[in-house]
């Protein structure tokens, strides 16, 4: 008999981020897939792991594959029902891709959190359920028990920055100069014909370790966006604001991609911001930058799926995000050929083509002969593998990790032919400033 995840109404809403400060606080892993603050779409999930695994046996993608086994998932639907959540890590290109790494992370290049109870927040219903695979009525219990016990928070909106008591000092891979002749390397490999184009990047290290829950809650409250998390993974937090799906599975094998290429700041004023969204709708550079990668996404995906079944269904459509900017979003999606599953598929796309360039194998060493240092979690995926096969994966951009030293904001952007060295600049910049002012840099 198959195991069945049990599902229960908690009966009332709480707010995930008052879920997290009575169930979570002090957990040595525990996980937030969230839809947002205020949101009135999507399910947002939040619990405690039963285990935190970093360490592997072997390629991390067939540990993946073994842990997954077939449920009943009849009482719990579309979504996440129960499973693995966490995140894989840049340089684990080098089991999906077949290259040598030469520079190791500071962090683990996988990490994943077996999870067998959790909250599952439906914002368009405005409805908590309890999901578990042991006794559903003790797992009840012990939720209510521990709300009614929690202290309010003592700030009904969090502030969008956290306070340090001075600035934090902050030290960038590369000086702008450093940055700029990278840029000018990028474009003449392009001149070459060894890329068509490549995702630079740097990252900034900065003296200060917050706590993630309070981060996390200022990171949200300035960068709301639709796959936001805040992983805990023993001594170290993923919170990220990632606008950007890498690559979603369902239970019945249909794969969808939302690459995104292609960024503005948003306007001060509602015309200087319509003008902004109508340039880079308009732009010739960002629309090719944009289109490049969908046809790397089509040709990945393509790998794994059924014979005509990859179509684009949105082509450079922008999404706006409050207090950040706007992007150029383009959805790819193919149905899984017969006896493969969500891990193939991320084998055969991990790591994003956004986070690379084109052609991937080419571009991956390109960048690793500029950067010289290992991205770490930056640039790879996080989200779930759900025991019944579905997988939602989100990439890590917009995101800050916080670790025992201090935190690391990484940042970067596609380098076409048509790339202004000082303008990819600024669009670096302009990206990592969120974050960065979330933790008091000023």
């Amino acid at each position: 008999m198959r195991p069945r995840v049990h599902t229960a109404s908690l009966g009332r809403w709480v707010d995930p981020a008052d879920a997290w400060a009575a169930l979570c606080e002090g957990a040595d892993a525990a996980f937030w897939l969230d839809s947002g603050p205020n949101a009135t779409t999507g399910t947002s999930y939040l619990g405690v792991a039963a285990r935190l695994s970093t360490q592997f046996d072997g390629p991390v993608l067939e540990w993946l594959r073994a842990q997954q086994y077939g449920v009943d998932t009849s009482e719990v639907g579309s979504g996440f029902a129960l499973g693995w959540v966490g995140w894989l890590g840049y340089e684990l290109r080098g089991e999906t891709m077949g290259v040598a790494v030469g520079r190791a992370s500071r962090y683990p290049d996988a990490a994943w959190m077996y999870v067998d109870r959790c909250l599952a927040f439906d914002h368009e219903r405005g409805e908590v359920r309890l999901l578990s695979l042991a006794d559903i009525d003790d797992y009840r219990a012990h939720v209510l028990a521990a709300l009614s016990s929690a202290e309010p928070r003592a700030v009904a909106e969090p502030r969008s920055v956290v306070e340090p008591v001075e600035t934090p000092a902050v030290t960038w891979a590369y000086s702008d100069e450093q940055y700029l002749d990278m840029i000018a390397a990028c474009q003449a490999a392009i001149r070459e014909g060894d890329a068509y184009q490549l995702c630079l990047t740097t990252e900034a290290r900065v003296d200060a370790r917050p706590d993630p829950y309070a981060a996390y809650l200022a990171l949200r409250a300035s960068s709301p966006t639709h796959h936001g998390a805040l992983l805990v993974a023993g001594d170290i937090a993923v919170l990220s604001a990632t606008p950007e799906q890498f690559l979603s599975v369902s239970a019945d094998g249909v794969i969808e991609s939302k690459p995104i290429k292609g960024t503005r700041p948003r306007g001060l004023t509602g015309l200087a911001d319509e003008e902004l969204r109508f340039e880079l709708e308009s732009s010739e550079k960002e629309r090719a930058e944009n289109l490049m990668i969908v046809d790397l996404m089509r040709n990945d995906i393509g790998r794994v799926a059924a014979v005509g079944s990859v179509t684009v269904t949105s082509l450079l459509a922008v999404e706006s995000y409050a207090h950040r900017a706007h992007q150029l979003v383009s959805t790819v999606r193919g149905v899984l050929a017969g006896g493969l599953t969500g891990i193939d598929a991320i084998a055969a796309c991990f790591p994003a083509g956004s986070m690379t360039g084109a052609p991937k194998q080419s571009a991956t060493l390109i960048l690793d002969s500029l950067e010289q240092r290992a991205r770490g979690i930056y640039s790879g995926a996080f989200g779930y593998v759900g025991l019944d096969g579905a997988i939602d994966l989100a990439m890590v951009i917009r995101s800050i990790v916080v670790d025992e030293a201090g935190s690391t904001v990484g940042t970067g952007g596609g380098i076409t032919a048509l790339s202004v060295p000082g303008e990819e600049l600024a669009e670096a910049r302009l990206k990592a400033a969120a974050l960065l002012r979330v933790l008091g840099v000023r």
